[in-house]
């Protein structure tokens, strides 16, 4: 009896565990794509690298600095805010215009939200030219893998800005203009050399005015210099590129596609800068 009951007993058994199956859970894992990575070194060994602005009627601005950013009106608002006082220290200390190092600034870390700006406290796209000796990071712009200098914190990159612009002689004339003068540095900067960019300095201006930069200056030269209303003078087929206008709003206007007034103009991109002379008519 005992016998038959230890057989019926492991006969359960072994169906009960023949009929139990391992369930497996496959995951498919999906890579991701980082673009233009930064890849951070040391000591390595640096141009500065600027590109055009975009005023939009939506109240945001095109900043393309060494990656292309979207940033507000209030977004460059809080970016002066955050550094006039060290433009206005390094002003002081060095004799670069705070308004010219603020419309840098903005340009060319985009308003502080580049990834140069916010991964190495770098605000102005220098690179590592020959002997510098800090720390410095890879990025891809010219060409793949550049070399960038990085900053422990975005006032030394100001301060690093101006030693570089006092220690290279193309740039003493500078030094010879009235220190508030900054459609003098604007034009001067674009003569020495410091960005290819034929529109370089209507940019700087442009930027200057529309936020009031001047007013910085002031505050350290201790005056109320406010500039004149610049005239505009039309030509016909031109147009003379106002505060809040795109190359989209200008094709409505002019009854051409923006691909035309691009090809007409030269433009690879869709930047353009207040000041700016476009052809409108084929």
């Amino acid at each position: 009896m005992t016998k038959k009951i230890l057989i019926l007993f492991l006969s359960v058994l072994f169906i009960s565990c023949g009929g139990s199956k391992i369930r497996t859970t496959s995951t498919k894992t999906h890579p991701v794509t980082k673009k233009h990575p930064i890849k951070t070194t040391t000591n390595e060994k640096p141009v500065v690298k600027v590109t055009p602005t975009e005023t939009k009627t939506t109240g945001s601005e095109v900043l393309v600095a060494t990656s292309k950013v979207k940033a507000t009106t209030e977004d460059v608002k809080k970016y002066i805010l955050d550094f006039k006082e060290t433009a206005k220290n390094n002003m002081k200390t060095h004799g670069v215009p705070a308004s010219i190092t603020m419309a840098q600034g903005i340009l060319e870390s985009g308003a502080g939200f580049g990834d140069l700006a916010k991964q190495a406290n770098n605000h102005f796209g220098i690179k590592c030219h020959t002997g510098w000796t800090g720390e410095s990071v890879k990025y891809d712009d010219d060409a793949e893998q550049e070399c960038f200098r990085k900053y422990k914190d975005p006032a030394e990159s100001y301060k690093d800005h101006s030693l570089f612009l006092t220690s290279r002689k193309r740039y003493e004339n500078l030094f010879k203009l009235d220190k508030g003068d900054y459609e003098g540095w604007a034009n001067g900067l674009k003569q020495a050399g410091y960005a290819t960019d034929s529109l370089y300095p209507s940019k700087l201006i442009g930027i200057i005015e529309r936020y009031e930069l001047y007013k910085i200056d002031n505050e350290v030269l201790g005056r109320n210099f406010v500039p004149k209303p610049r005239v505009v003078v039309q030509v016909e087929g031109e147009h003379v590129v106002q505060q809040g206008d795109t190359l989209y709003s200008l094709s409505k206007k002019y009854g051409i596609t923006v691909d035309e007034l691009k090809s007409l103009n030269n433009i690879m991109d869709t930047g353009i800068a207040i000041g700016q002379k476009l052809k409108v008519k084929k």
